[in-house]
This record gives structure tokens, C-alpha cells and sequence, in this order.
């Protein structure tokens, strides 16, 4: 039976960890992650799990003792935001390169400068292609489900990538909300023991680790990580077919809103969906075919799949809480509209960059992106491709 609880998101995501045991957790605090390492130390405190936590002195340390743990052999994990992650990028790619199935909890927040601690996706979406997979994550319950799930993923023997679950800061880490957990024993059998074929600690079969990979090879072992990331997709669904039968709770690679019929829709992620299934709700009410489709699964990129839930609208607004600066739309905005044209879809696309820093993203707000593409769908027209929403301009 579910146990019913009533967590902050970070709290349920160090619950998630608690259940799961990993051997090796090694962390730095940075705002908004930091109440997991916290939660978690306390576990390791009172004796609620057998993990070795390592206080380290940065993020590139923790993300550098996880590699190392996990090369070894372990189970190893961390968590950490924004600037702390920019801290160990260069041992964010290593970690994929060397295949290390490490789960790292992003609690998302604006990477500096200029220096701000609130909500947005430019520390995720500015590592989305260092071969990390990508869980994105509405609220507490979603968190601590993708948690549970990522480590049945990365430790697949057809993927055997590190992945990162992602979760708003402040309006999902700090906020307490009704939660339903599993039964800790049903979560450890779920995950199983991590039985790694090569690690550094088999005497019986002796292997290097992150050698000197010069041409004859590199290519080659790039393509491999590119095709574990194609792999990556059937077992995420996999997984999450095998975690609905376990909690009764359906994920995919991506939810569909209210889009069996939808004439307009939007794209988004995270917590922001919450509030825009409210305006698809009141659209609907007064006669309007709204829909929504919020991603979950960003890395790997479910291209044919969500070309073909959105190829019916007429119009699409891909909302990105993440500039690209690239004068070209947002990071999602690109892949879905590139996936629309591999599919040779005539849906009208739009992006829209919103709630930068932190800045609220309301009702209102997210109507008139629904009101304009109303228009755009009437007139077949479209005055700006490239759009903010909640900007003083």
C-alpha cells in the first residue's frame, strides 16, 4: 500500500535516495539543491542507510568522487543547481564518456550572471548535450518517481549513461504538496543491485578508465554513446511501463494535454505545465481547442514521437525558460520545430522564452500565447516567430 506524505520536492527527492541506498553520495551545497544533501546526511546520521557520504569541497569535487565511486564499482549519486553544475562541467562529460551510470538530481536555478538564485532552465539546457540524459519534472510526486526510475535507466545494459532529473527551484524544492511514496522494500527490489560487468576493483578482469583516446578510436567511442543514447528511449518506456504496474502512475517520454482534437497547443516543461493545463482548461470551457503537450524526456529527444502528436495543430508555441542566444528561438523551440520539419508537418511554430530568473509566469501570461495563436491559426499568418512573454521590452 502507497504511503501517503506531504514533502517538499527536495525532501522527496532525498526520500527517493533513502529508499534506493546508494553506496557512494558526494555533494556541495549551493541554493536551491541544498536541503538534499541535507535531508540525505541526516539519513546517513541516524543510520537509515548504509551510503558512504562524502563532503567534498566543490561541485567538480562531487561530481569527480562520484565518477571515481562509481568506476569502482558503486552506485554513486549527488545533487546540486545551477552554478555548481557549471562547476563541474568538465567532469559532467567524462562522466558520460566513461559510461558511468551516475542519477544526479538538478534543482533548477538561473545560471549566473547576472547572480540570481531563482527558476529557470539555463543550467539544464546548457548541459543537454554533454551526454546526460535529461527527466524533467512537473512536481514533488514526478520528481520522486524519476529518481526511482533514473536508476533502473543509467544502469541498463543498453544505455549505461549518467541522467539528471530536473526540477524547478523554489516552486518545486521548497514547495510541500501531497505525495505518495513506495514501500521502501518495493523500491529496492525495484532498483536491484548494481552488478557493473567492468569496474576497477575486478582483480579478475584488470581495465583502464578514462585513457588518452586519441583519433584511431574517439569517433568510435562517440558513436557509441550516441547509439546507447538512441537505446535510451525504449528503456526509459520500459521502465516506466514497468514502474506504472509497481504505483498505478503512467509516464512517457512526454504527457499529451487535451490534444485529441487540439487546433492550438503549446510545448513546455516542468512546473510551468501546471499552469498552463489550468488556461487549456478554461479555454476548452468556452469553446476553444487548446491542447498541451509537456515534455519529460528531453535527452534523448523523442523527435518522430512528438512530430507526430503535435503534426494536427494548426498552431504551436514552444515556450523555453532558457534563452539560447543563438537569435534563432529557444533550445526546445529548435528541436521541436526541427522535428515538425523532418515530419514534413505545416503546423505554424512560434517560440516564446518566459520566466528568466525566476520572473512569475501567470494565467494571463500564458493565455495570450493561446489567444495569439488563435489568430495564427485563423489568418494562417504570423507577425514574430521569436516572442517573450512577462518582459518589460
Amino acid at each position: 500500500m502507497a504511503i501517503r506524505e506531504r514533502l517538499s520536492g527536495n525532501e522527496a527527492v532525498a526520500t527517493a535516495m533513502k529508499q534506493i541506498n546508494p553506496d557512494v553520495v558526494a555533494a556541495f551545497p549551493i541554493t536551491p539543491s541544498t536541503e538534499v544533501p541535507q535531508y540525505f546526511s541526516q539519513f546517513v546520521a541516524d543510520g537509515e542507510v548504509d551510503t558512504e557520504f562524502v563532503a567534498v569541497e566543490s561541485e567538480h569535487s562531487a561530481m569527480s568522487a562520484c565518477i571515481g565511486a562509481s568506476a569502482a564499482g558503486a552506485r554513486a549519486m549527488t545533487a546540486t543547481s545551477a552554478n555548481g553544475m557549471a562547476l563541474m562541467w568538465e567532469v559532467l562529460y567524462i562522466a558520460a564518456s566513461s559510461r558511468l551510470p551516475i542519477v544526479m538530481p538538478l534543482i533548477n536555478r538561473a545560471l549566473s550572471g547576472p547572480i540570481n538564485i531563482h527558476n529557470d532552465h539555463s543550467d539544464s539546457m546548457g548541459a543537454r548535450d554533454s551526454g546526460w540524459i535529461q527527466l524533467y519534472s512537473e512536481d514533488n510526486q514526478e520528481a520522486y518517481d524519476n529518481i526511482i526510475q533514473a536508476v533502473r535507466i543509467a544502469e541498463h545494459k543498453d544505455v549505461l549513461l549518467p541522467v539528471m532529473v530536473c526540477m524547478d527551484g523554489f516552486i518545486v524544492s521548497h514547495s510541500v504538496e501531497n505525495i505518495e511514496l513506495l514501500e521502501t522494500e518495493k523500491v529496492r527490489e525495484f532498483v536491484g543491485t548494481y552488478e557493473p560487468d567492468e569496474y576497477l576493483l575486478n582483480a579478475k578482469y584488470p581495465i583502464t578508465m578514462g585513457p588518452l583516446d586519441l583519433p584511431p578510436h574517439y569517433f568510435e567511442h562517440k558513436r557509441q554513446q550516441a547509439e546507447a543514447m538512441r537505446n535510451a528511449k525504449k528503456v526509459i518506456l520500459q521502465i516506466a511501463e514497468e514502474y506504472e504496474k509497481l504505483t498505478g502512475r503512467k509516464y512517457g517520454l512526454f504527457e499529451e494535454y487535451r490534444m485529441e482534437d487540439a487546433e492550438v497547443g503549446i510545448v513546455i516543461l516542468n512546473s510551468s505545465a501546471g499552469t498552463a493545463k489550468e488556461v487549456v482548461d478554461k479555454l476548452r470551457d468556452e469553446g476553444v481547442k487548446a491542447g498541451l503537450v509537456k515534455i519529460r524526456v528531453f535527452r534523448p529527444f523523442p523527435a518522430d514521437e512528438i512530430a507526430k502528436a503535435l503534426s494536427g495543430l494548426k498552431a504551436l508555441a514552444v515556450m523555453d525558460k532558457a534563452d539560447s542566444f543563438s537569435a534563432a528561438g529557444g533550445p526546445v523551440f529548435t528541436e521541436v520545430r526541427s522535428a515538425l520539419y523532418g515530419a514534413k508537418a505545416d503546423t505554424n511554430v512560434i517560440s516564446y522564452i518566459y520566466g528568466l530568473g525566476g520572473r512569475d509566469v501567470t494565467m494571463d501570461d500564458i493565455e495570450k500565447v493561446y489567444r495569439n495563436l488563435i489568430d495564427i491559426a485563423k489568418t494562417g499568418k504570423i507577425f514574430e516567430t521569436y516572442n517573450y512573454v512577462g518582459v518589460r521590452e
